[in-house]
């Protein structure tokens, strides 16, 4: 199945973070991808995150606007708009850990 890719913009890259926006419309996807650094999503809309994982599962979550959470290096992952509605998150992947 051939979706349409999410639009991702770099808002910061430097030493120590990259913080990009995903705007996604109904059924589009990241892609497939695997997630170098630790992070941080921030909801900016409620978020229906459809989430095709290995192995063949796929589950949902109901990312409330307003929210965020932090997962560690590793997650992989495609993410999909589940929704009908456009929705919007900024993740924070952070490059250094602890004091510089």
């Amino acid at each position: 199945m051939t979706r349409p890719l999410c639009t991702a913009t770099v808002l910061v890259d430097d030493d120590r973070v990259r913080v990009t926006r995903f705007d996604f419309l109904p059924g589009a996807e990241t892609g497939w991808h695997r997630h170098g650094h630790d992070y941080v999503i921030a909801a900016v809309t409620e978020c229906t995150m459809m989430l095709e994982e290995p192995g063949g599962t796929t589950r949902s979550v109901l990312v409330p606007s307003g929210t965020a959470y932090r997962r560690d290096e590793g997650v992989e992952h495609n993410v999909i708009n589940g929704g009908h509605s456009p929705m919007t998150f900024v993740e924070v992947e952070l490059k250094t850990v602890g004091t510089p």
